[in-house]
């Protein structure tokens, strides 16, 4: 009983003090540590992967990932204007660059600071598909979703340290605690979490390249290829941080009409060509 009075005072504690908003659901999320605060360190990381790494310029791959983004990032603005969000990217400073490296992988900072590898061009074949992954990866920097799996992890090392202190005098529970926690806390929480990131960015994604002119239609068809690309080999859904592909591509089929609509209402009514 003392246990549960402790951890339920301790997330009573989280959830007042650190809260941040959503403004693609509007729903209060974590948000231990401000933009204020992550921004310059996203800024800095990002300056010190580009000194570190060899980033492609003049190409006609780079000036699409340019390109691209810059689209992506003028649709997200217009989408949350109109959804009441003025001002909300008044501090991002967006960057995309191409850097030369066998990863299939691309990312964007929070803030705005993208990059795509090179190792992910083959498999994404088009620039259609481009904007699939540039679109879900804005959406994570748009979302805080870096910011929120930050606050989680203070979380679940705030709840080890709970536990370990409310279980001080009973040695037998400390151990099976100490055990079971790291385990049952990634399980049942943290990739939940995550995945629950991963969907959202899908579906807002699908929308975000969708008003920049980009058929939705091309992302499951991506997320084919890079099932294909992965050999199929991936751990269970429940032991991933990720989707798995199967449910994915569902998903994406499924809202795609969705996010057709949603570019209906900013006036697009057509797509540019897949190629």
């Amino acid at each position: 009983m003392k246990f549960n009075k402790v951890v339920f005072s301790f997330l009573i504690v989280v959830i007042v003090v650190s809260c941040a908003t959503n403004p693609f659901t509007g729903k209060k999320t974590m948000a231990f540590v401000s933009n204020d605060q992550l921004f310059p360190s996203a800024f800095a990381q990002y300056n010190q992967v580009m000194s570190e790494s060899k980033v492609i310029t003049g190409t006609a791959d780079s000036e699409m990932i340019k390109r691209v983004g810059q689209r992506i990032s003028v649709a997200a603005e217009r989408w949350l204007n109109a959804n009441g969000h003025q001002g909300y990217l008044e501090d991002y400073k967006w960057e995309y660059n191409l850097i030369e490296s066998e990863q299939v992988n691309a990312w964007c900072m929070p803030g705005g600071k993208i990059a795509f590898y090179t190792g992910i061009l083959p498999v994404a074949e088009n620039e259609t598909a481009i904007a699939a992954i540039m679109g879900h990866e804005v959406v994570h920097a748009l979302a805080n979703h870096g910011q929120q799996r930050m606050s989680a992890a203070y979380v679940q090392q705030g709840l080890a340290v709970v536990g370990n202190v409310a279980l001080a005098n009973d040695e037998q529970s400390l151990g099976i605690f100490n055990q079971s926690f790291g385990i049952a806390s990634n399980v049942a929480g943290i990739l939940p979490f995550s995945r629950a990131h991963e969907t959202e960015a899908d579906k807002v994604g699908l929308i975000i390249m969708a008003i920049a002119g980009y058929n939705p239609d091309e992302a499951p068809e991506l997320w084919k290829r890079m099932n294909a690309a992965s050999g199929g080999q991936a751990p269970p859904e429940f032991l991933s941080s990720h989707p798995a592909n199967e449910t994915r591509i569902k998903n994406l089929q499924e809202l795609a009409p969705n996010a057709k609509a949603e570019a209906k209402k900013f006036g697009v009514t057509s797509f540019r060509p897949i190629n």
